[in-house]
């Protein structure tokens, strides 16, 4: 008797992830990240307005926001220890809870003690840098691998837009408050960061099980150094992005308001290359959300080359559109290195060091800034604002290129596995 065959069974296609947006422990998270993003950036805009208001002097507010870095710098390295040896959520609870308690401080120093606002703006500085590995290590254990890349997409596009928003509603704030009440409201975002995280998926040892003796905090953090010698595209990496912070960002911070007032007569032309800056980084985070190039690596140090065209459109005398246009492919190359370099160092790095490796990264990209800053004036003072623009430009251009030779580099580690055809 003959059968009717069997169909034969369909292969469907496997089901897609769920958007990392619809996921609670996710959006957490990314609240409490957003909100330590608007309150570091919010302080020295606050801290400004205090100067206009004469509730504090130029000179102050250089030394307070000196004391921040300084702060800032100190914390990172031991914060980034303390979220590999204790628990991540703790560590950003109890950073963020130290910046909020410096909020109140800060107002209460405000036109009555400078020795007391930069004692506060400190401990503000160490509450941020503590923070910064912690939540970078967080992230990789309240997402999955597959998603990293959208998350820390989203987080880059928040913390911008913020930026992007930031100053008028600040400045919208300021008309029916005063500088010590906006002093109070940075500290609440800072609660909203220490607060709402929610606790990551690491397993907790129980109480009663044996404890390995731990290396002093010294130790560990070398260890996290080792950690990073290990991926050759960190080191290379992490030197480009330190060349493009260290020289461009900072020979454009100081040349674009000259310019601006000498070249073009208006303040027009710096704040609207500041905007363009933030927008173009905003498109940058929503491009590579979903951009997976081939190699992804060579991908991101041509967008982290893109910023010398910055430091280029200043060495001329063209257009103001040239350089707003410069500054927001600035602005989306930046993004395009940022998202897949966070994303890289949570999938390559050793879980257990990954915090290290993070605040590694910061210490190094961050505490050059400040180096970069005081040489940039004295140096157009010496060789004139176009030829320092000029060797900044082919920095940012040579620097990144050079780092994109180095061994897995063209992937940011390991080449993605071939797809199955079958």
């Amino acid at each position: 008797m003959a059968t009717t065959p069997a169909p034969a069974e369909s292969k469907s296609p496997p089901p897609q992830a769920r958007s990392v947006l619809r996921d609670i422990a996710f959006l957490r998270l990314w609240a409490g990240t957003t909100a330590s993003g608007l309150a570091t950036w919010a302080l020295p805009f606050v801290l400004g307005l205090a100067v206009l208001q004469r509730e504090l002097g130029a000179a102050g507010l250089g030394l307070v926001l000196a004391a921040r870095t300084a702060g800032f710098l100190a914390a990172v390295a031991v914060g980034g220890v303390l979220a590999d040896r204790h628990s991540r959520r703790a560590v950003v609870l109890w950073s963020a809870l130290a910046a909020a308690a410096a909020a109140p401080l800060l107002a209460a120093g405000l036109g009555r003690s400078l020795l007391l606002m930069t004692v506060a703006a400190a401990l503000a500085g160490a509450g941020q840098g503590a923070c910064r590995p912690a939540f970078q290590a967080l992230t990789a254990e309240v997402v999955d691998a597959g998603r990293r890349q959208q998350a820390n997409a989203a987080t880059t596009l928040a913390v911008r837009a913020s930026t992007l928003a930031g100053p008028a509603l600040t400045a919208l704030l300021a008309a029916f408050t005063d500088v010590a009440t906006l002093l109070l409201g940075i500290g609440l975002l800072w609660l909203v960061a220490a607060l709402l995280p929610g606790r990551g998926a690491t397993a907790v040892a129980p109480d009663d099980a044996p404890r390995p003796r731990r290396a002093s905090l010294r130790a560990e953090f070398v260890d996290g150094i080792r950690e990073a010698r290990r991926h050759p595209w960190f080191l290379a990496g992490l030197g480009a992005l330190t060349a493009v912070i260290a020289l461009g960002y900072s020979a454009t911070s100081v040349a674009l308001p000259l310019i601006s007032r000498d070249r073009y007569a208006t303040e027009w032309v710096l704040a609207a290359a500041m905007t363009a800056y933030t927008v173009g980084a905003l498109g940058g985070a929503l491009v590579t959300a979903r951009l997976r190039p081939r190699s992804q690596g060579w991908a991101a140090f041509a967008g982290l080359a893109a910023y010398g065209f910055a430091p280029l459109s200043l060495m001329f005398p063209v257009h103001p559109a040239v350089v707003i246009g410069a500054y927001a492919v600035a602005g989306i190359g930046i993004e395009l290195f940022n998202v897949p370099w966070f994303t890289a160092t949570q999938r390559e790095v050793a879980p257990d060091k990954l915090a290290r490796v993070s605040s590694l990264d910061f210490l190094v990209s961050y505490g050059l800034a400040p180096v970069g800053l005081a040489l940039i004036a004295p140096a157009i003072d010496a060789f004139g604002v176009t030829p320092v623009l000029g060797a900044c430009a082919a920095a940012c251009f040579l620097v990144p290129a050079a780092a994109a030779l180095a061994p897995t580099a063209r992937h940011f580690g390991r080449p993605p596995a071939p797809r199955d055809t079958h």
